[in-house]
């Protein structure tokens, strides 16, 4: 498999990506970060502050696919997954505007790709990511460890399914 993954933790104040290239030798990290905005600014414009950097990422990096994480909504939070939303969705317009396929993955997958517990702690994510890709640090902050493991679960889903193909 040769692909460039980007992965996105998306949220409306800190939203992690990651970019992996895949080739014969496994993940390496090309490059990782946050898009932040700032919480005292009309919704609107911090919609468009994610577009605007996500934009770049993806001109940048020039992914073959977008991984996110689907949204989940914990009972007594609702408008996190609200917000959450209103990120994702710009992500997505923005994916779809450039032409690249577009995966979704639950939080519970990632972390039991990962790890094997799909209940698994922040702390026990950044330390399999750091194992995983060899990096002298854990990721920081969680949002990139994330944004990492959301990447590397695509990861093996396409090359499971390029396997499948091939086979079938």
């Amino acid at each position: 498999m040769d692909a460039v993954i980007c992965g996105i933790d998306p949220a409306l104040g800190t939203t992690g990506y990651a970019i992996l290239r895949y080739r014969d030798g496994g993940p390496v990290l090309v490059d990782a970060g946050v898009c932040r905005t700032d919480e005292n600014i009309f919704l609107p414009r911090r919609l468009f502050a994610i577009e605007q950097d996500i934009t770049s990422i993806f001109e940048e990096h020039e992914p073959s696919v977008v991984a996110v994480e689907e949204l989940y909504s914990h009972y007594k939070h609702p408008r996190t997954a609200i917000l959450m939303g209103h990120a994702r969705g710009v992500i997505l317009v923005t994916a779809g505007r450039l032409g690249i396929d577009v995966r979704s993955y639950a939080a519970t997958r990632v972390k039991r790709y990962l790890t094997g517990n799909g209940r698994a702690t922040k702390a026990q994510m950044q330390r399999a990511i750091q194992h995983t890709l060899g990096l002298a640090e854990p990721a920081e902050p969680p949002d990139v460890a994330d944004a990492l493991a959301i990447a590397m679960c695509c990861a093996a889903d396409m090359k499971t399914s390029s396997h499948a193909e091939i086979a079938g």
